[in-house]
């Protein structure tokens, strides 16, 4: 395949994912998608699952039911309906029995604690993050407002070391803009102490001050968005972040009088572990919160 009829089709793929993320909660119409990508649904679907190993039903799917067990855990003033809602179910019904597909038991048997097992054996996937004794439960957040931030990005399917493989190919990337000053942003679409860390989208991002750069199809750009956050401030080496964001998710969140969003909580890096000898990093964590 041509570099350029890839790139066509990454850009493309990606921003259909973007959008399925950021537009959860409504009824996806892939007649309007197709179109306002100026392509046939038919090359639309077959790009997709070209690109990410999967069609494009299959992730909108995967990405509800990911987005709903997250909410159920942290949102608990919401009802199971309004749930359901906000991550475009448009029937409660139906979304007890896709959830009970996906995690073999009840909306309410998970939020009554049914999610603790499932989200222990995901711990169990990553053998740093088990090894890890890291401890947060002193840890407090900053809340804090934070502004849209354009970012150039590139995607990786899957949570593990290839990881440094992408940020690898950004730091090329840089250098050979001549990009000095920048700010390394890692966007985690899903929370990864409920989805499989091999079905985890990361998006490593850079932030740059430089106006004059060609637009490049390989390192599209898009916006993170602005809102109120949780700033959670960590430093730590391999494994301690898995640690983090199970803490985050199962104890701290279900704690606190704060709900979460649909929006992606995002990391800036102050040093990137991926690009790092000693495999350490230290970073300010921003989660999307209400009150």
């Amino acid at each position: 395949m041509k570099r350029e009829t890839l790139n066509k089709k990454t850009k493309i793929s990606n921003d259909i994912l973007f959008y399925i993320y950021t537009n959860i909660e409504i009824d996806i119409n892939m007649d309007e998608l197709a179109q306002s990508f100026n392509i046939s649904k038919f090359y639309m679907h077959k790009i997709f699952k070209e690109i990410f190993g999967r069609n494009i039903y299959e992730s909108i799917k995967s990405i509800r039911l990911q987005k709903a067990s997250t909410l159920l855990l942290t949102n608990k003033y919401s009802t199971i309906t309004e749930i359901a809602s906000s991550c475009g179910y448009s029937s409660q019904t139906s979304f007890i029995r896709v959830f009970k597909d996906r995690f073999l038991m009840t909306p309410t048997a998970w939020r009554k604690g049914g999610y603790k097992k499932y989200s222990k054996n995901i711990i169990e996937e990553s053998p740093k993050a088990k090894a890890s004794n890291a401890s947060f439960e002193n840890l407090e957040p900053t809340i804090v407002k934070m502004p849209e931030i354009e970012a150039y990005y590139l995607r990786h399917s899957g949570y593990n070391d290839q990881i440094k493989q992408t940020w690898q190919k950004i730091q090329t990337w840089s250098y050979g803009n001549n990009i000095k000053s920048y700010k390394h942003i890692a966007l985690f679409h899903d929370n990864p102490t409920v989805t499989h860390l091999d079905e985890c989208q990361y998006v490593a991002c850079i932030q740059v001050d430089k106006d004059n750069i060609s637009e490049n199809e390989r390192l599209p750009k898009f916006k993170i968005s602005s809102g109120i956050y949780a700033k959670f401030d960590i430093h730590g080496t391999d494994g301690d972040f898995l640690r983090f964001m199970h803490w985050l998710y199962n104890e701290w969140l279900p704690h606190s009088e704060y709900e979460t969003t649909t929006k992606p909580p995002y990391a800036i890096y102050k040093k990137n572990k991926y690009l790092s000898d000693d495999n350490n990093f230290d970073l300010s964590f921003y989660l999307s919160i209400k009150f």
